[in-house]
């Protein structure tokens, strides 16, 4: 049920934080899209020659995102004529198949929306241009756009991208399994420690033969939303530093943070082991699961489920509470030429208007990338929680800027993790030799 970025979409099934390739995987995509960008074809004449521009606007919000995305385009070209929006929703990793196939034949997008935590990826190897000059044109009105948003695309000093939305997770809890279990409904965990109180009552093991019918938490380990790095943060750890350039997997406060989760899934069976983003989902979704952490998409399919649930703050860690954010970029191929790139900063700049944004969270749950606006939005009651100041000021995008963040992730982090996990090495010997693995990405 989700995506967001994801491989498929808010609403239906679960983003994947995958990195993009090999080097000669990006090597080659980067010839092919240099060959595709400015293929912002003017339709009948470019903006020089006083006709319309046609742009192809390429994302992978499937779900019931979709329409509210749609929704948006359509008011933006409804309401000028210099510029014309086309919509080419896909799913995520379709889209990034998509574009090499599409760039071979020269008949690639103009604007291309992804998650900025892939960003940095392509950036590294030259295929998207900087977008500094969007914010620094007061005519774009960018100082009411979020920090978090704003910051997710910046790489080398440099920002490359203009936010889509900002997506917060949050902890949604299963009030029934919580009266169920004799725990106050209205008083989800607030810490570490309340949480693994929780978990002999919320753990239901009801014919004692080694496997429960019910978990206390759905934590997915690989192809989901990083579950479990934001812990590190809560910590006092990370999985690097904030400039991007030191490992942190082998610190004090990341190994305090493993071997804390680790205890509670492998020895106290606070969730079961090996859960893909989409077995999280599911398992929370069928009411065996009391609680799971994940962003505004999956409130849809959790109402049509006919999940009574509630929705908190993730809990606090012993040294923060920092609650993971994810940020949609929209990003201009490098070679395209200028005409192209001001009638998508056109775009861009209706997309983060207050119209363009009250919409846009009106129809799909998601908090708006401006934080002036939410009095505005009155039919949607999602937006203002998972935009709530408090927890937009205390999220972080997780890698933000580090063009080695999907190997990192999936190569070193969760293997690493699966295998504590699964009882094939501890914490303590596992993860001081991944961060020497982390830290060789880093210094390539």
């Amino acid at each position: 049920m989700r995506s967001n970025h994801s491989t498929t979409s808010p609403g239906g099934p679960r983003r994947r934080w995958l990195p993009v390739g090999g080097v000669a995987f990006i090597a080659a995509s980067a010839l092919l899209l240099g060959g595709c960008a400015g293929g912002g074809a003017p339709s009948g004449g470019s903006g020089d020659s006083g006709g319309k521009v046609t742009l192809s606007f390429w994302n992978g919000f499937t779900g019931p995102d979709g329409p509210a995305l749609q929704k948006v385009v359509d008011d933006f070209n409804a309401s000028q004529d210099g510029v014309e929006v086309q919509t080419n929703i896909m799913p995520w990793d379709t889209l990034y198949q998509k574009v090499l196939t599409a760039a071979a034949g020269k008949d690639g997008p103009d604007i291309v929306a992804m998650s900025a935590s892939r960003l940095p990826q392509y950036i590294d190897e030259g295929l998207y241009q900087p977008l500094d000059d969007y914010y620094t044109n007061a005519d774009n009105d960018s100082e009411a756009l979020a920090s978090a948003a704003v910051n997710a695309s910046i790489f080398d000093g440099k920002n490359y991208g203009v936010p889509v939305n900002l997506a917060t997770m949050l902890m949604y809890y299963n009030k029934d399994l919580f009266t169920a279990a004799g725990l106050d409904p209205e008083k989800p965990p607030t810490s570490w420690d309340e949480f693994a109180a929780m978990v002999p009552k919320l753990t239901v093991d009801e014919n004692g033969d080694g496997k429960p019918e019910q978990y206390a938490i759905a934590l997915g380990d690989h192809e989901t939303v990083p579950m479990y790095q934001p812990f590190l943060w809560n910590a006092g750890g990370g999985v690097v530093s904030e400039d991007g350039k030191t490992s942190e997997l082998g610190s004090a406060g990341s190994l305090k943070a493993l071997n804390f989760w680790v205890d509670l899934v492998k020895n106290k069976k606070a969730s079961p082991v090996g859960l893909s983003g989409a077995d999280a989902d599911k398992l929370f979704t069928t009411g065996k699961a009391a609680i799971e952490i994940v962003g505004p998409w999956a409130t849809t399919g959790f109402k049509d489920a006919g999940i009574n649930f509630g929705l908190a703050r993730q809990f606090a860690g012993p040294s923060a509470q920092t609650t993971l954010a994810d940020v949609v970029s929209m990003s201009i191929p490098a070679s395209a030429d200028d005409s192209t790139k001001q009638a998508a900063y056109t775009f861009f700049k209706y997309w983060n208007s207050k119209d363009g944004q009250k919409t846009w969270a009106e129809g799909s749950g998601f908090p708006p990338t401006r934080s002036d606006i939410a009095s505005d939005i009155t039919t949607n009651p999602y937006p203002a929680v998972f935009g709530a100041p408090d927890i937009v000021d205390d999220s972080q995008v997780l890698l933000a800027g580090v063009a080695a963040g999907g190997t990192i992730t999936t190569t070193i982090f969760e293997p690493t993790l699966q295998k504590a996990l699964n009882g094939e090495g501890t914490v303590d010997e596992l993860f001081p030799a991944a961060s020497d693995q982390v830290q060789a990405e880093l210094d390539k």
